[in-house]
């Protein structure tokens, strides 16, 4: 289930060289410290598909 959206976040929300989220500047010309609140919210939608899949869809 990881799919478009996390990826591209993850992709462009990197840390830059002053510890500020590369892409937070340049989409919204924000300062905010790496990790920002879109890389935590990509990695959790990720490490949530990887247990799916590995649990197989048991709960």
């Amino acid at each position: 289930m990881t799919g478009g959206p996390e990826r591209v976040i993850l992709a462009v929300h990197v840390p830059g060289l002053d510890g500020l989220c590369v892409g937070c500047r340049a989409w919204w010309s924000r300062l905010a410290p790496y990790p920002c609140w879109q890389v935590e919210w990509a990695t959790s939608r990720q490490a949530r598909a990887s247990v799916a899949r590995f649990l197989g869809g048991v709960r």
